[in-house]
């Protein structure tokens, strides 16, 4: 079963870790402009149109039409590719001559 997990929200967009089996799958980022929603779907390099598809269902089903049922058109850019990390500008160590967007 497909899950959405929420990592940020503001009054316009919302940005989701998708999950599958305990595992992730994707990422999609929604955001909310008039009578259209856009999206930019980023899932694993191995799915298929299928799984692209069956993804993009559930994100509209449970999290489009449920902010927004009366929505004219839900546009999805997709890239599929590997997971490369996190990266923060925070500084946990004392060094500044550190690059400042590192890999956590």
């Amino acid at each position: 079963m497909i899950e959405f997990e929420r990592e940020s929200r503001t009054p316009y967009s919302e940005s989701y870790t998708i999950l599958e089996d305990g595992g992730i799958v994707g990422r999609i980022d929604i955001h909310y402009q008039g009578a259209n929603v856009h999206a930019t779907l980023c899932t694993t390099a191995d799915a298929n149109e299928v799984r692209i598809q069956a993804l993009i269902e559930a994100a509209d089903e449970r999290l489009v039409m449920t902010a927004d049922p009366y929505r004219e058109d839900f546009i999805v850019s997709v890239w599929r590719g590997s997971p490369a990390g996190v990266f923060s500008d925070s500084d946990d160590d004392d060094d500044e001559d550190e690059d400042p967007f590192k890999l956590n």
